[in-house]
Formats: C-alpha cells, sequence, structure tokens
C-alpha cells in the first residue's frame, strides 16, 4: 500500500497498539479503529476476535529490528496483561 509495514504501536496503546498502529497504517486516528473494534464487537464477538488475531499476528514496533518470535512475544504480553487485569479486580473487590 504505502510501502511501510504494519506494527502494534508501543507509545499510544491502551491494550496492545493494535488499533494505533493499524491507524498509523492507515493514516487515521485511532479513535476511529477503537470504535470500529467495539462496533465489531457487537456482532457476534468478531471484533474481540480479531483484536486477537492481530495481536497475535502483528509485530511491536521494536520487535521488528530485535528479530524475536513475535506470536511467542504477544502471548507473554497477553498473559502479561490478563495477569495485570485479574490483579486490579481483586484489588478493586477487596475494598
Amino acid at each position: 500500500m504505502n510501502g511501510k509495514r504494519m506494527t502494534r504501536s508501543r507509545g499510544d496503546r491502551l491494550i496492545a497498539g493494535v488499533a494505533s498502529g493499524l491507524a498509523a497504517y492507515f493514516g487515521i486516528d485511532p479513535l476511529f479503529v477503537r470504535i470500529g473494534f467495539v462496533i465489531l464487537s457487537l456482532f457476534n464477538g468478531i471484533g474481540v476476535i480479531l483484536y486477537v488475531a492481530l495481536w497475535l499476528i502483528v509485530p511491536n514496533e521494536d520487535s521488528l529490528s530485535e528479530g524475536r518470535a513475535t506470536v511467542q512475544e504477544a502471548v507473554a504480553e497477553m498473559r502479561a496483561v490478563v495477569e495485570d487485569l485479574i490483579a486490579r479486580l481483586r484489588g478493586v473487590l477487596q475494598r
């Protein structure tokens, strides 16, 4: 398309940087991509499935130069995000 490779953003991320990476690739605001994922999630969860699939497939910005295996990195990152979310939920429920 424009000669550059799509990556997940490290700096502008809410969860994994998928939406901001897509937005940067297509030159649009990340808010529109995030809204698109939410709307698609309302249709049998396809937005969630698509987001997780892109999280696994699309490399981080800095992993291209380091040559890391993107799937293993993404799985480790997912595990860390889920563990952090569980810890936050426990903290909120213990109050």
